[in-house]
């Protein structure tokens, strides 16, 4: 009661010092806002980083001396595109060695298919003269003895034939691999080799990082997580200053022991994304709690009186009534209103520094 009793007091002070004759005002001219009623969403900023998706060693394929370096640390490249290469010489000559290894056992493997319908045929003509003076049991037997013999034969032609074609294509995949090429778009950040040394298969060639397709990592705090479901947006701001919007990708399973937070992945939801640096700092503003439904009034209506905040508000007959407020969080370019004014009422938002209680208004550009 004595807080209210000493606010109507310092209200009814400010009016008297502050009014003029009627006969004495002139209509003002101003500038009006409504009182809104809007969502409240708190939020509290953490820093995180743009991360690329596609980043990591390029290495060796195959076994051998670099011949070639064709590009260097800050090159742009496209997928598909030469990196280096490694001894393709005897590459080339270790598949054109197992193709004649693979010709050889196709051969070899035909003539045993041709042995083996020989005596395929040896076996149907002795069959044939069954019965006759001219059959012989005994020649009967070795015919069917050599057709088992010419049938295994044939079959492990085919065997070497196979393992020769198999070992053609693993050279032609060496020869192939040779050329180390890009597996994605992206920039050389790394050259961990020089023309001339030897590499073993799986040493690092050079370091490539796809810094076109980028996502926000953020290791947000474990009492934090709840209001962060994949497609939750929120508002992100890199370095720039820019207000961007990014939406929750995925949130990571395991909590940091330490700083009791876990891991969470924002995908941008803003064109030109790819400006920004892999590893730039970026702040996300994290949900505090749920939305709510707040009045608010335009920064621009509050005065400062007597330590008072104090708002001209339109009456019904066009005439600004001086009101006390009560004001709460900042919303953007507005206030919360905690008491004094209600959704839908207008205030005045431009020249009201020089108004008088119950001046006439009109409404219009201030001159």
């Amino acid at each position: 009661m004595n807080v209210i009793r000493t606010s109507a007091a310092l209200l009814l002070t400010i009016i008297a010092l502050t009014a003029k004759p009627l006969a004495a005002q002139q209509d003002a001219i101003v500038g009006v806002d409504q009182v809104m009623l809007q969502p409240l969403s708190q939020t509290q900023p953490v820093i995180g980083r743009f991360v690329a998706l596609q980043s990591g060693v390029v290495s060796a394929r195959v076994p051998g001396a670099v011949t070639e370096m064709r590009v260097d640390v800050g090159d742009r490249v496209k997928r598909g595109e030469i990196l280096a290469v490694i001894d393709l010489q005897k590459m080339t000559l270790l598949r054109d060695a197992a193709r004649a290894e693979a010709d050889q056992a196709q051969a070899e493997e035909n003539a045993a298919r041709a042995r083996h319908n020989k005596r395929q045929n040896e076996l149907t003509r002795i069959e044939g003269i069954q019965g006759s003076a001219g059959y012989s049991a005994a020649r009967h037997d070795d015919a069917v003895q050599n057709v088992f013999e010419s049938e295994a034969t044939a079959v492990g032609a085919a065997a070497a034939f196979a393992g020769a074609s198999a070992r053609l294509m693993l050279a032609e995949g060496n020869l192939i691999n040779a050329r180390v090429r890009a597996p994605y778009n992206g920039v050389v950040s790394v050259r961990h080799t020089e023309i001339g040394s030897y590499l073993q298969t799986g040493d690092r060639v050079l370091d490539l990082v796809n810094d076109t397709n980028l996502e926000i990592e953020v290791f947000v705090p474990s009492n934090r997580i709840a209001g962060l479901t994949p497609g939750t947006v929120i508002q992100v701001r890199p370095a720039d200053g820019s207000s961007q919007s990014a939406t929750v990708r995925g949130v990571g399973a395991e909590e940091n022991a330490t700083s009791r937070t876990r891991l969470v992945r924002f995908t941008p939801e803003f064109s030109g994304a790819t400006k920004y640096g892999v590893g730039e700092s970026v702040d996300a503003l994290l949900p505090l709690g749920v939305p709510r439904e707040v009045v608010t009034v335009h920064k621009d209506a509050v005065l400062k009186r007597q330590g008072m905040s104090l708002v001209y508000v339109v009456d019904s007959e066009n005439a600004a009534q001086i009101r006390p407020v009560e004001l709460g969080e900042s919303v953007g370019a507005r206030f919360e209103v905690l008491s004094g004014l209600e959704p839908g009422e207008t205030v005045v938002v431009r020249g009201n520094e020089r108004l008088r209680p119950g001046q006439a208004l009109r409404i219009g550009s201030e001159e």
